[in-house]
């Protein structure tokens, strides 16, 4: 039967054939974003003894309440706003669940959506299938700054909503306080709503301040706020994320929601209930994965590649057009194929496969699988000699 495709342009994703790659060469993987060390030993005897003590059905579909109301605490905590934890938290199965729901919740036939690319790659798939209009705002190398011009010059009668994410995936750079004033003005004047995608939060580094949508009331109000703890307790398989947003925008969040996934892993979210009574896991994630950073960035001082230290996620990118006229894609391929060291092309996160020569490695990896990274790219440094 033939069947008229609603994502025809869409395919196999870059993150899986890279990784597919990497096995077939047993290359090094710093493409996909996640740890390859386990996460603590606390919190998963805390999931075990959730599964032990039978708390294996369903959850309610918004989530277990203690979850909610700890997050609710922490939120306080982190930003001093509060969210109530019956009407403005809802457990998802992950960010990326969090972020179809609010984008199908919001998203109307014709509405206009801005995000800024390169961007996480479930945005405009999710705003096509809701019938929406993907307006793109091009972030440029080295610094991937926002024009804040160009986005009021794109602004129009059907713009619904700004899709922003900080810190940001790939590019590993994190929106100041001028960008949030910035935005606040915009969305006020244009009554627009807002989709922030927060996932790493707490992986921003060198004592900068997470300028979180939280932190601005007028923001706040008209935002859903997505969040992921697989990013924060190094658990990204298990797909556990939630979404604040303010009570009205919250029912409609939660309509679609119950008919996506309807509820979350139960043993997961009593565990992580119990594991944020105390805070001390998410309080030094910046300066562990600082120092993994740094550890990282070490070893590419010894390669020819240029680049500009993240200051969040654990993501790094490098340049390498002084290196070779390769498009990214088969750069990337040769990266891993010759040098066995696995990377994703950053022209990926760009819908018209904007290839501006630069590459991201993921450096949330032990000590050990850094060296062996650096060990095969200072081979590359040697060979260009």
């Amino acid at each position: 039967m033939a069947i008229q495709s609603k994502l025809p342009h869409v395919g196999t994703s870059i993150f899986a054939k890279m990784s597919a790659l990497a096995a077939q060469h047993q290359a090094v993987n710093l493409s996909q974003g996640f740890p390859d060390f386990p996460c603590d030993p606390k919190l998963l005897a805390l999931v075990t003894e959730a599964m032990q003590n039978g708390q294996n059905q369903y959850a309610p579909f918004i989530g277990l309440l203690p979850l909610r109301e700890q997050i609710s605490q922490k939120v306080a905590a982190s930003y001093q706003v509060n969210y109530s934890p019956e009407t403005e938290i809802t457990i998802t199965s992950g960010g990326t669940e969090a972020l179809f729901c609010a984008i199908s919740a919001l998203v109307r036939m014709g509405d206009e959506i801005i995000i800024f690319e390169p961007a996480y790659d479930s945005y405009a798939p999710v705003i096509a299938l809701c019938g929406g209009v993907v307006k793109r705002i091009a972030l440029k190398y080295p610094h991937y700054k926002v024009d804040w011009d160009e986005v009021k010059r794109l602004i129009s009668p059907r713009t619904k909503a700004i899709i922003l994410n900080t810190p940001h995936n790939p590019c590993g750079t994190v929106w100041s306080r001028n960008d949030m004033l910035a935005l606040s003005a915009l969305v006020q004047q244009n009554n627009l709503t807002v989709i922030s995608d927060e996932v790493y939060e707490h992986l921003i580094f060198d004592n900068v301040r997470h300028e979180s949508v939280l932190r601005y009331p007028e923001l706040r109000e008209r935002s859903f706020v997505v969040f992921s703890f697989g990013k924060t307790f190094h658990a990204t398989g298990w797909k556990v994320g939630y979404c604040l947003a303010p009570k009205a925008l919250s029912g409609e969040f939660r309509k679609v929601h119950q008919f996506v996934t309807f509820s979350t892993s139960t043993p997961f979210q009593v565990a992580i209930a119990k594991y944020l009574e105390n805070p001390a896991h998410y309080e030094i994630l910046p300066d562990f994965y600082q120092q993994k950073r740094d550890y990282f960035l070490k070893s590419l001082h010894q390669t020819p590649f240029q680049f500009k230290p993240s200051a969040g996620t654990y993501f790094q990118l490098a340049y390498y057009g002084h290196l070779s006229d390769e498009p990214d894609v088969a750069f990337a391929e040769r990266l891993t194929r010759d040098y066995g060291v696995a990377v994703i092309p950053v022209s990926a996160f760009y819908s018209d496969g904007t290839d501006e020569k630069v590459i991201r490695f993921c450096f949330a990896k032990r000590e050990e699988t850094l060296d062996l990274a650096a060990q095969r790219l200072e081979l590359l440094a040697k060979l260009l000699v």
